[in-house]
């Protein structure tokens, strides 16, 4: 037989980031395979960045010796780099499988891994240490030193040449201006190139780059961010906080590339929160990738040409493991391949599911870990009652379900789940998805548990909560014993920012009122949350530390004390609340709702 087909876009990728958590060579290797079977054509490489730094450079050696090796707050050692012939192996491996690969090297934000080796290239001179913390870092290449730029020539004329293919991804994102503000070789880089700011100062970085790049015959490409301050003139834009960027660069007569985070971004969990592995953000559903449309009708009909295709891109700040990876990865890159391959009035979400089913086979073949939906419902992995409870499940496929009540793990032959499960006596669920071939998804394992009311207190209070914090390199919630915390300041809710290098701990301490006798659930991201002296929540020694947990308790009407103990030093530890509180809670049954700050007292 004969068939014709051809892609949508030409440009279809997927970034995978090696700095946060490394993967080695068999890793990448494994995703190039999977992508060449779906036929997607690029692989962007994330090398360099705050936390790592992952590609050999032979002129400066100690940006592999000292900025591939990362000291975590809990004493652990994360490192890795490629030697530059491991990356001439992957990049004649992808070029088999007819995979362009493009090297992301970061500049001029995101350098803190380099300037760990090489400090004399920064603002302050240092001396530092690589992040191990999530976030933004305000230590950036100098952009007044001459010398800077030689150093980074120096790195690009050893990094191009391991890439025969067009594109070369300079970063260009998250660049703070606060050390280029305090710079005198900055302001006076200013002052001399009439500049108007640091903005401006940062596209004039961007700018003598890439000249550096077209010389080497090569096209840059950047995060949206380089549009600011003037974009370059050959530039491709990869759009990631939005699609405004894209739109802006397309309408500009810009390549661009849309990787907009809303859809594309694979860090992002793909299912309930109370269902799922911690993951930096949620509400990404498979339906939701698949939904995504490149070319965005902002852009004027005769530019959309302009849109190269779509890309998803796996950030590893919560991927700690190869098969944790695989998992954010897919199902929902199959989704990426087949929106960049068939066109939008062909797209058939119904369709690509009913196909999904033998590609998860495929899958299996190949030893990919991917996503199979969590049974979905109950709000927490601790369900308590007074008397009796139901249980209701779902998942957002309509996949069967079975379980088991004996404490053994579920098999195909466990009993399917049917109808809502009435509980009268402790008792733990365990549940799981189970799909066409047979296999089943990870266990939700539910604890049951008869519990009295606990009571209120009758303890007259005022309006406001009690915030304390002590210092020191603390890690674990034992490590507060004994601490010397300050005196309490009274503030009025959850709303507080530490510094991000502050490696304190902070501690809550007030009531909160219940309105009625009932089960309330409570969430926290915190390291532990007390309730009447009880741990309600603990995220202590996790392997990522501030994960989200829920648990339910019974209280009587009243008024209740908390603590809330939040320690602001471990990797991924600034403080990420739910809509910006420390811990949301809810009477059962229904949708989580924040304690009403004038029922917040001390």
């Amino acid at each position: 037989m004969e068939i014709k087909d051809e892609p949508a876009y030409g440009y279809r990728g997927m970034m995978l980031d090696v700095c946060r958590h490394f993967h080695d060579v068999e890793f990448v290797k494994k995703q190039l395979d999977i992508m060449a079977m779906f036929k997607m054509n690029y692989f962007h490489w994330h090398l360099t960045d705050d936390h790592l730094w992952t590609i050999e450079i032979k002129k400066y050696p100690r940006l592999a010796e000292v900025g591939s090796v990362r000291r975590n707050a809990d004493g652990s050692i994360h490192r890795g780099f490629y030697t530059q012939e491991q990356i001439k192996e992957v990049v004649a491996y992808a070029a088999e499988r007819y995979i362009t690969v493009i090297p992301e090297v970061e500049l001029p934000g995101h350098a803190l891994a380099a300037l760990t080796a090489y400090p004399e290239y920064s603002c302050t001179g240092g001396p530092f240490e690589l992040r191990n913390k999530w976030g933004v870092e305000d230590n950036v290449y100098c952009a007044g030193n001459d010398k800077t730029f030689e150093f980074l020539q120096d790195i690009l004329e050893e990094v191009i040449p391991l890439f025969p293919g067009k594109f070369f991804h300079i970063g260009g994102d998250e660049c703070p201006k606060v050390r280029w503000n305090e710079c005198p070789k900055c302001q006076k880089r200013i002052k001399d190139e009439n500049l108007k700011d640091a903005h401006e100062l940062q596209s004039y970085f961007i700018h003598r780059i890439e000249k550096i790049i077209l010389a080497h015959g090569k096209s840059m490409i950047g995060w949206d961010e380089i549009l600011e301050g003037g974009l370059a003139p050959s530039a491709t834009v990869m759009s990631w906080r939005g699609e405004e960027g894209g739109i802006a660069a397309a309408s500009m007569g810009h390549d661009v590339i849309m990787t907009p985070s809303k859809w594309m971004y694979m860090d992002h969990g793909q299912g309930a929160v109370e269902a799922e592995p911690i993951a930096i953000k949620f509400g990404l559903p498979l339906e939701k990738t698949y939904s995504y449309d490149p070319k965005s009708p902002k852009i004027p009909e005769n530019l959309r040409h302009h849109v190269l295709g779509a890309q998803c891109n796996m950030w590893t700040e919560y991927a700690v493991t190869p098969e944790y990876t695989e998992y954010l990865l897919y199902p929902r890159m199959l989704a990426l391949a087949e929106l960049d391959w068939t066109p939008k009035e062909k797209k058939d979400y119904n369709s690509f599911t009913r196909r999904l089913d033998n590609q998860l086979i495929r899958l299996d073949m190949h030893h990919i870990n991917y996503h199979i939906p969590m049974p979905e419902g109950p709000m927490a992995d601790r369900i308590a009652y007074t008397e009796n409870t139901t249980l209701t499940f779902q998942n957002s496929r309509n996949y069967p379900m079975v379980y088991t009540t004996d404490g053994s793990e579920p098999q195909t032959s466990s009993t399917k789940y049917e109808n809502p499960l009435h509980i009268n006596k402790d008792v733990t669920v365990k549940i799981a998805t189970m799909l066409p071939s047979g296999k089943l998804s990870p266990v939700r394992s539910i604890e049951v548990v008869r519990e009295k009311l606990m009571p209120a207190t009758e303890k007259s209070t005022q309006p406001g909560i009690e915030l304390r914090r002590t210092e020191g390199n603390l890690y674990f919630v034992k490590d507060l014993d004994g601490a010397h915390w300050s005196a309490p300041k009274i503030v009025k809710d959850f709303e507080f920012k530490p510094e991000i290098e502050d490696k304190g701990a902070y501690c809550y301490t007030g009531y909160f009122e219940v309105p009625a006798d009932g089960i309330y659930y409570f969430s926290s991201e915190m390291d532990e949350l007390r309730i009447d002296g009880k741990v309600i929540i603990s995220n202590d020694g996790k392997l990522i530390r501030h994960s989200r947990t829920r648990n339910s308790i019974a209280l009587q009407k009243g008024k209740h004390a908390f603590q809330l103990l939040m320690i602001n030093n471990n990797i991924g530890g600034y403080l990420r609340t739910w809509n910006n509180k420390g811990f949301i809670w809810a009477p059962e049954g229904n949708e989580l709702e924040l304690p009403k700050p004038e029922k917040l007292t001390h």
